[in-house]
């Protein structure tokens, strides 16, 4: 049986306990209370107590944020800075961030529940590599000589966008921030960002660093505050020329439908995944049996290309369902802080109660419970590693995304079967593969409808490599020199030819 073990006596107070510094919306390079003057509470999900009283921002407080970011567009240095100077203070950015990793990994935790050690080493290190790669392409922003087939001389340019919406999730609150105001800072955008109200602390933290990197005022605000009220103006504003969102396909219909009854802003969605794993019977199983855990149960299974379906061919189906659960019982589960634990508590109450919902789904429409399915703990919002087996697509296990640490195994004999039901999903976000065979490895890459697929790795993310879903998993990509496009405007310029020998 996973555990909840007792906090860890090594790990700091100090780090346990970091201070809260930055509660207040910033607006124009100030810190500032919202218009209305209400707040709202932010959790820790390890105590269920409150940490902090937030800002809560709506329309009026966009308004203002909008407002500056317009004037830091349409009249200040960034946009007309060199390319070379925009990278250099997103440098600066960069190290300001390593230097208070420490600091900001704990409040992630206290505010997410996510593993101190993992986000010390991974996610706020991350942060500032998305700020690194994307600065070294601020100085690479070229339109190209274009040959004309008649007198005339054409070139494009390559021109920001303008003023930028964010809507950014709850799960990894600082490489999805990055990933975004990387990208914008680079092209020489300005931007209105809206955090997540579960995990607001860290967003402002960076807003805070971001002035004393040099950003100038006006250039990145941040608004803490609901989707229902902040959200939605951001997603209806007619001044903002751009809007990306991560998050439910359900809002992000919604973001859609704003955009396309405003002003026709440019769009793009990262929404739900229901990622298939694909286990072959050459697999070697502790291999698979590791790649298929982390796949489901890294960040809790709060990731959006979870592997929570997993196929496993019929010859090494039993050997492999046993490895599973005899590794899931021994998962670690507890105090985020302890460097033993392998799994803290999901992000707040309704997200504790929607993944225990889809556990009592899979047990009421037939599936086998293997391992798991109950909470955990008298307190904080843990719940054990959960396997289920013999599920069929139709089960609600099957089709939703859980967003939490929940597993679905079934069993499949060929490999026409496992693309067919691999691909019997609305969404197309990911996709993994393990099998020594490289003709199967080629053959079911090319064959699933997903963004991107692991061949024998999970969760392999690159600054370098493009991400972005099919289907209802949505469009537009992240990562990548693909994913500046989005944030970047072609202009076409011509003129006249005369006496030209040559064209």
């Amino acid at each position: 049986m996973a555990t909840q073990n007792s906090d860890d006596s090594s790990a700091s107070s100090l780090v346990k306990n970091p201070m809260i510094k930055f509660t207040k919306l910033f607006i124009n390079g100030e810190f500032v209370d919202s218009i209305s003057g209400k707040t709202f509470e932010t959790v820790d999900p390890r105590t269920r107590e409150v940490i902090a009283n937030i800002a809560e921002g709506d329309k009026e407080d966009v308004d203002l944020a909008v407002k500056a970011a317009r004037q830091a567009f349409d009249h200040g240095p960034w946009p007309r800075l060199p390319g070379y100077e925009r990278g250099r203070i997103m440098m600066k950015f960069a190290d300001l961030i390593e230097e208070n990793v420490e600091e900001l990994a704990a409040l992630e935790i206290i505010d997410g529940g996510k593993l101190f050690n993992m986000n010390k080493a991974v996610d706020i290190p991350q942060a500032a590599s998305s700020l690194r790669y994307y600065a070294g392409a601020a100085d690479k922003i070229h339109g190209e000589v274009l040959k004309m087939s008649r007198e005339l001389h054409g070139y494009t340019l390559q021109e920001p966008i303008g003023v930028v919406g964010y809507i950014i999730p709850w799960n990894v609150p600082s490489i999805m921030f990055f990933l975004k105001v990387s990208l914008a800072l680079a092209a020489g955008c300005t931007m209105v960002v809206k955090l997540a109200e579960q995990t607001p602390l860290t967003a402002l933290f960076y807003a805070h660093l971001a002035k004393l990197a040099g950003i100038p005022n006006g250039v990145l605000n941040v608004v803490s505050g609901l989707g229902s009220t902040a959200g939605a103006a951001i997603s209806s504003h007619m001044d903002i020329d751009a809007v990306s969102f991560t998050g439910s396909t359900e809002v992000g219909r919604k973001v859609l439908q704003a955009a396309a009854t405003s002003n026709l802003k440019v769009v793009s969605l990262e929404l739900r995944g229901k990622s298939p794993l694909i286990i072959f019977d050459d697999a070697d199983v502790d291999i698979a049996a590791d790649l298929a855990l982390f796949g489901i149960l890294y960040n809790k299974g709060e990731i959006c290309v979870a592997s929570s379906r997993v196929y496993i061919q019929e010859g090494i189906y039993e050997e492999l369902v046993k490895k599973l659960v005899e590794k899931a019982k021994a998962w670690v589960v507890g105090d985020p802080f302890d460097p033993k634990v392998q799994q803290g508590p999901q992000v707040d109450k309704k997200q504790y109660e929607k993944v225990l919902s889809y556990i009592e789904h899979g047990k009421r429409e037939g599936a086998t419970l293997l391992t798991g399915g109950k909470p955990l703990g008298e307190k904080g919002y843990f719940i054990e590693p959960t396997i289920f087996s013999e599920v069929k697509e139709e089960m609600l296990i099957a089709k939703d995304e859980i967003f939490g640490p929940v597993m679905a195994v079934a069993k499949f004999k060929t490999i026409e079967e496992a693309i067919k039901r691999a691909n019997n999903t609305r969404y197309g976000l990911a996709a993994g593969i393990v099998t020594k065979d490289l003709n199967v490895a080629n053959t079911v890459s090319r064959s699933i409808r997903a963004g991107t697929i692991w061949i024998n790795c999970y969760f392999a993310f690159e600054n370098d490599i493009p991400f972005g879903g099919y289907k209802m998993s949505g469009f537009g990509k992240d990562y990548g020199l693909e994913a500046l496009h989005k944030y970047l405007q072609v202009k076409s310029v011509v003129t006249p030819l005369y006496n030209t020998p040559w064209l």
